[in-house]
């Protein structure tokens, strides 16, 4: 399904933000988290352990923010789930503007609206986006990003595509989401 969406960036997240599965594009834009020592692309240990995350995201605080929400409002629909309890601990432990959010409680719907990104690569994108939860498959969320038609972003989405295919970001990812 994530192949046939050749012009926006798709991923497939769990309830612990661990990107599961992406199409090239999606693999591309976040091609800063793919160099995770652990193998496990995870957007929460990104946002708040790598110094490269204050600069990709445009308004990092907005993205740190609804990424705890999120975190909070999954851990109250997956009570019990071990892999995000201790996700959770992790990074209560290893980052305080992480457990100052958790313990704010704030919880957050996610479906619509836009991102702005600054990628490495290819510069500014701002991306309109929607999630999609899969009810035959809990905790698994579908997002695709696509840019305004003949907008900056989408030409740029454009450049990020033939960026992906010199640096085989794809292979990169596929190799490194199977370990």
């Amino acid at each position: 399904m994530l192949d046939v969406i050749v012009d926006a960036p798709a991923l497939i997240r769990n309830y612990r933000m661990d990107m599961v599965a992406a199409n090239t594009l999606g693999w591309a834009l976040h091609s800063e988290m793919l160099d995770e020592p652990s193998g496990v692309v995870n957007h929460t240990r990104f946002i708040f352990l790598d110094p490269r995350a204050r600069s990709f995201y445009q308004d990092w605080t907005l993205h740190a923010d609804t990424n705890v929400a999120l975190l909070r409002r999954d851990s109250a629909r997956a009570p019990g789930d071990r892999g995000l309890d201790s996700l959770v601990e992790e990074m209560s432990a290893r980052s305080d503007e992480f457990r100052e959010r958790w313990s704010s409680h704030d919880v957050r719907r996610h479906y619509s609206g836009v991102k702005q990104y600054h990628h490495p690569a290819v510069g500014d994108l701002d991306l309109t986006y929607q999630s999609l939860e899969f009810e035959e498959d809990p905790g698994l969320v579908l997002t695709i990003l696509p840019a305004v038609p003949g907008s900056a972003s989408a030409e740029r989405l454009r450049l990020l595509a033939s960026w992906a295919a010199t640096e085989h970001i794809d292979r990169r990812a596929r190799a490194s989401s199977s370990t």
